[in-house]
């Protein structure tokens, strides 16, 4: 398979699109909101995202996914950012329920991440998309979406990308 999409919700979806933006072997990444099957038929905060699974594994964008929002945490707004994979295959639901439970030995707390199949998707106003790219000095990136690439380059350096715009910038210390 050369290409493949997920669909991840956690947290703002303008954080998520930043982070999975600046791994190597995604290929694009739509900011929007996703449902799934009911209960979970309304609308939550995510993103699509495009990737070669030879140049990144499924694995590693998971945990990458659960690093980078609070993936332990039933808080109030679980509304609007429903922690979850969005999947699109039986193969892809069961390769992600591996990989949660995997993973889950490196929590201190259970994870509250769903494996939810992906129903609908809609896209976020064309204003928004590219949010960190856009907005990168702004008070809300240098707020929330800077730790998460910090912590990208800091954890996963490995799959970073080099060489593009959409790279992790280095900040001045």
């Amino acid at each position: 398979m050369n290409h493949a999409r997920i669909g991840f919700g956690g947290g703002c979806h303008w954080c998520t699109e930043a982070v999975f933006n600046a791994l190597r072997g995604v290929e694009q990444v739509s900011q929007g909101f996703i449902k799934s099957d009911p209960p979970h038929d309304s609308f939550s905060e995510a993103v699509l995202v495009d990737y070669k699974p030879a140049e990144i594994p499924l694995e590693v964008l998971i945990e990458i996914h659960l690093r980078t929002h609070s993936s332990t945490s039933n808080h109030q707004m679980r509304g609007k950012y429903r922690s979850a994979v969005y999947v699109f295959s039986n193969e892809q639901s069961e390769a992600t329920q591996d990989a949660l439970a995997t993973l889950q030995g490196a929590f201190d707390l259970k994870l509250v991440t769903q494996v939810l199949q992906h129903v609908a998707f809609r896209a976020s106003d064309e204003q928004f998309a590219n949010y960190q790219e856009k907005n990168a000095d702004g008070p809300f990136c240098e707020r929330y979406i800077d730790p998460k690439l910090d912590l990208l380059r800091d954890k996963y350096g490995d799959w970073v990308k080099a060489g593009s715009s959409r790279a992790i910038p280095q900040r001045q210390a």
